[in-house]
């Protein structure tokens, strides 16, 4: 029965979120491990909207895994991952927040891979062969952490107060930025996320995309010395916004709306690493609850409209204005609509990325997301129209509405944390002439796009299928240099040359996984 109970799970996560306040870090065995919980803004922020996400897509998978033989399989990697998800915003010292950051991690596997399908279990290798590079690089990374803080404490606050003055602080960083950037899904690091998404069912795919993933930028949060101007700030920003531009362009290559819906986390999650970037480079203290911002409102749309999709494939798509009117308006929501969440989201980020490049790049990255959401949209609706949907389900409909719902509403509530008066911002005329136009080009674009849609696919995990292309040519290759190393044997030398490339062909094959 544990399925049916799913929804609960994550109540006390919610509970802590809403009722701390300022109570001090709870320390467990205190003489030995000194694990340590604590709640600072960015974490309790990020651990309610993610308990909501969880609380919310544990009631509807109730629904959508009636009759389903796996069930109880499903439930218990669910509640795995659900912990390591909740566990990373309470964390307070190094080794809690690996061991969370792991399970989260390592966990959401059996999510990819439940319905055993060879898609999934394709998948599934890949992702979970991506997150033991990220757990190795994170496990490098805070080894050298811990030995640059003075004394033994492994409290997240005293190793990062003495990592500026590191002598090891650039390799670091470097490790951070590719451990939390694999989570995260930074361009070249995305790959796992559109075959993984696209692979898990839909309320697992929901909890994976808004709250899962929000571990790694609870990571960059934590562990990226803010009070220090660093260049690596820069290169963040730079990586981020490439990844940005990039999740756009290919996710409208795509065909499937669930992996439409993760090249637009590749974007979303490139936007706030630009507004870390930034923060980073300048020392800008609002930065950090700039991005905590953004990336709640991530958390509560992307997880609703994952969960949209499903009412969709169950045959709720029959109820078409209950489905796509608020589908239509959280998709232009991530772009930066009038009076939403992201509309406020965009407010946020306006301070942490300046007058500057970023700041010029920003209004783009919202028409590229504006373009590729109604692109979404679009296919969405064939979906409807072409699939082959199950018998309806009223619950699933119910829960959409739910989420939908929150995500509509409690971004208000939280804005007042990052700004000084939200509603009069949100009706500002300069501030809505800002969020329409970027809006307006990129629904030009749709348009344009949808023209030519049939001429453009592209499969999912565009980087794994450039891979098998270079395996399948790394392996003729070698065949070739093979039948010409015997033939010119007697030449020694020749023949260690060509023995080297060989070798380069043959780790081709590796490389392109």
């Amino acid at each position: 029965r544990m399925h049916a109970w799913l929804w609960l799970a994550a109540l006390p996560g919610l509970a802590a979120a809403l009722c701390t306040g300022d109570a001090p870090p709870l320390v467990l065995d205190a003489q030995r491990l000194r694990l340590t919980l604590a709640l600072e803004p960015a974490g309790a922020t990020l651990l309610g909207v993610a308990a909501l996400l969880w609380t919310l897509a544990g009631a509807y998978a109730r629904t959508w895994l009636r009759g389903d033989e796996n069930a109880a399989q499903f439930a218990e990697w669910w509640l795995l991952t659900l912990s390591g998800s909740l566990t990373v915003f309470l964390a307070g010292d190094l080794f809690t927040f690996y061991a969370a950051y792991a399970v989260v991690s390592l966990a959401a596997w059996g999510l990819v891979v439940h319905d055993e399908t060879a898609r999934a279990r394709r998948a599934g290798a890949i992702y979970v062969g991506l997150a033991v590079v990220g757990e190795i690089c994170l496990l490098i990374a805070f080894a050298q952490l811990a030995v640059a803080a003075p004394g033994d404490s492994l409290a997240i606050r005293d190793v990062v107060a003495a990592f500026p003055a590191a002598s090891n602080r650039s390799a670091t960083i470097a490790l951070l930025l590719l451990g939390f950037g694999l989570k995260i899904g930074l361009v070249p690091l995305h790959v796992w996320m559109p075959l993984g998404y696209a692979a898990a069912p839909h309320p697992a795919a929901a909890v994976m995309s808004g709250a899962a993933v929000k571990a790694g930028v609870i990571g960059l949060i934590h562990f990226l010395p803010f009070g220090t101007a660093l260049p690596w700030g820069g290169a963040l920003a730079a990586i981020g916004f490439a990844s940005a531009f990039y999740g756009a362009a290919i996710g409208v290559r795509q065909r499937d709306p669930k992996a439409i819906l993760a090249y637009s986390s590749v974007s979303q999650m490139g936007g706030i690493a630009a507004v870390l970037g930034t923060g980073l480079a300048s020392i800008d203290a609002d930065s950090v609850s700039a991005a905590s911002f953004v990336a709640a409102h991530h958390v509560l749309v992307k997880g609703a409209l994952f969960l949209a999709l499903g009412v969709i494939a169950a045959g709720g798509a029959r109820r078409k204005l209950l489905v796509f009117a608020p589908m239509l308006v959280l998709s232009l929501a991530l772009a930066g609509l009038p009076l939403t969440g992201g509309a406020l989201a965009k407010l946020a980020a306006k301070s942490p990325l300046g007058d500057g490049l970023a700041g010029a790049l920003a209004p783009w990255t919202a028409a590229a997301t504006a373009m590729l959401m109604l692109h979404f949209v679009r296919r969405a609706a064939a979906l409807a129209r072409d699939g082959s949907p199950r018998a309806e389900e009223p619950g699933l409909v119910a829960w959409w509405l739910a989420s939908a719902a929150a995500a509509l509403i409690v971004p208000w509530w939280l804005a007042s944390r990052v700004l000084s008066d939200p509603f009069r911002e949100a009706i500002d005329a300069s501030n809505l002439g800002d969020a329409l136009w970027p809006i307006a080009v990129g629904a030009l674009a749709a348009v344009v796009l949808g023209r030519v849609e049939r001429y453009v696919p592209l499969p999912e995990g565009d980087r794994i299928v450039a891979g098998a292309r270079i395996e399948r040519l790394a392996r003729r290759g070698s065949e070739y240099l093979e039948k010409a190393d015997l033939r010119i044997e007697e030449w020694p030398v020749a023949s260690l040359a060509l023995l080297g490339i060989a070798i380069t062909f043959g780790a081709a094959p590796v490389l392109g996984r």
